[in-house]
């Protein structure tokens, strides 16, 4: 496919005219300009149109609008990223700030990728900052790394926010999963790309300014109760679908195979269940839950005792 530019930015939004423009004045200051930005409105009711229409008769660069009845961020991303016409995604949240350099950063460090080379990578991540210049989480263990999101978590445990663009054509292959309702940790969507073979090269600089708003999930918490499906999904990926890393970090997998009765148990009490395809496989992955089976109910009858 012929790109029209390196970056599509990408932006689903939800009533966030009040932090909106944020994201667009980041933008503005870019010392890169191959790039669109595309705003997928899931459902606002708080002026969001007409503020980015504005935005569109006066902005150096294109802005594409797009509205759709509110289906949650994984929807509006689907979307944005089935109309992008760069070869990269910037996943930019309606509430956060690129640093200056970001894109020219990141298109000199995905350039540096032999193109011969770049077609088994999924993109290319760096670090994000809070606005006091505070680097959020761990940094890499070279500024130069290659490797995939799962070796990254299991292997080398960085922790921590974590920013870059992602190759359009891969995520097409990867979508996420919209029969889910609610919320689905983006994580998930990441493994199965790591899973595929796909490295990142991560680099230690700065592209994202992170900024805390009231109504985000890292704020409000991801509650038992209110999330329980999307953190039940992650802990069956980790039981099942990533047994190959376990070596590395067993701990984390112990207690993925808790979390998986805890969060099951909280979907039981409100009367859902997991989608059918969801389910464990295999001994290793029985073992482990059955071994985990009572920290995993404790961890339940201590969030009904908190609620």
């Amino acid at each position: 496919m012929e790109w029209r530019h390196l970056f599509t930015v990408l932006t689903p939004t939800y009533n966030r005219a009040h932090t909106l423009e944020r994201a667009y004045r980041s933008l503005c200051e870019q010392t890169y300009q191959d790039f669109e930005w595309v705003v997928i409105d899931d459902g606002s009711t708080d002026g969001t149109r007409e503020l980015v229409l504005g935005w569109q008769q006066e902005a150096r660069f294109p802005i594409h609008y797009a509205w759709q009845e509110n289906r949650h961020k994984k929807a509006a991303f689907n979307h944005g990223v089935a109309l992008a016409h760069g070869e990269l995604i910037v996943a930019l949240d309606s509430d956060d700030a690129l640093d200056t350099n970001a894109l020219y950063d990141m298109a000199q460090v995905w350039r540096d990728i032999p193109e011969q080379e770049r077609g088994r990578y999924a993109g290319v991540t760096g670090l994000c900052v809070r606005p006091d210049g505070k680097v959020v989480g761990d940094m890499y263990p070279s500024d130069v790394f290659d490797a995939t999101s799962l070796d990254l978590t299991f292997r080398y445990d960085i922790r921590g926010e974590k920013f870059g663009c992602l190759s359009t054509a891969v995520l097409r292959q990867f979508p996420f999963p919209e029969q889910i309702e609610g919320f689905v940790p983006e994580s998930m969507v990441w493994r199965a790309i790591a899973r595929a073979g796909y490295k990142n090269r991560f680099v230690n600089m700065v592209f994202r300014v992170y900024h805390d708003s009231p109504d985000s999930l890292s704020v409000q918490g991801r509650t038992s109760q209110q999330h329980a499906l999307g953190l039940w999904l992650l802990a069956q990926d980790t039981v099942v679908e990533c047994l190959p890393w376990f070596r590395y970090s067993p701990k984390a997998f112990l207690m993925a195979a808790a979390r998986y009765t805890r969060f099951g148990l909280h979907l039981r009490a409100s009367g859902r269940t997991p989608p059918p395809q969801y389910k464990l496989k295999g001994l290793a992955s029985r073992l482990l839950v059955g071994l985990m089976w009572p920290l995993g109910v404790a961890l339940y009858l201590r969030d009904r005792m908190r609620a």
